[in-house]
């Protein structure tokens, strides 16, 4: 599965500042099952590692939002990134 734009364009969608989605969720935004990669939270670190490009963590920079994965496992927030910060990461430069 590399086909995040559904979640980008759901995120795009999006006017909270923060928002908190369940795996079922996404994988009903995307109309198609998660990787077992995506229980890691290192999956979702849009702020790890950011030279590594993962097409989960772009779909969610081009909404404008950094994910992580929560606590409980089995959901990812979403929060927005300021305006300043999302041109940094548009050109590569965060």
């Amino acid at each position: 599965m590399n086909d995040y734009g559904p979640l980008r364009d759901y995120l795009k969608k999006q006017t909270l500042p923060e928002l908190v989605l369940s795996f079922e969720q996404i994988e009903a935004i995307l109309d198609a099952p998660l990787p077992r990669a995506a229980q890691r939270a290192s999956w979702w670190d849009s702020l790890r590692s950011p030279q590594e490009r993962m097409p989960q963590r772009e779909a969610c920079l081009e909404a404008g939002y950094v994910a992580t994965r929560q606590a409980d496992g089995n959901s990812v927030k979403f929060k927005r990134l300021p305006r300043n910060a999302r041109r940094s990461y548009e050109s590569g430069s965060a």
